[in-house]
């Protein structure tokens, strides 16, 4: 079973862009929430993400794994394959 991947970003964004090419070129399928302007959704996201209020922000089968550093961080130490393959909490 695959993971749920959601991400919270801004259209203009260069981290978010960054963040959905490494999904993308993953062939990661993911919910995005585009919220720009929009202070009801980004409170939403920054309650999701304990207080975090910038963009992007990621979510693996419901929890947090942080913005487009944090993605890369867990791509580059080999880990992000097993959470995206996983449909367990992390």
């Amino acid at each position: 079973m695959v993971a749920k991947v959601e991400i919270y970003t801004w259209r203009t964004c260069p981290f978010c862009i960054q963040a959905k090419n490494l999904l993308n070129n993953k062939g990661v399928e993911f919910i995005e929430y585009s919220i720009d302007g929009d202070e009801t959704a980004r409170a939403k996201m920054a309650q999701r993400a304990h207080g975090r209020r910038s963009v992007p922000q990621i979510f693996i089968n419901n929890n947090h794994i942080g913005g487009c550093d944090d993605i890369h961080a867990l791509e580059s130490q080999g880990k992000l394959n097993e959470l995206l393959t996983s449909s367990n909490s992390v």
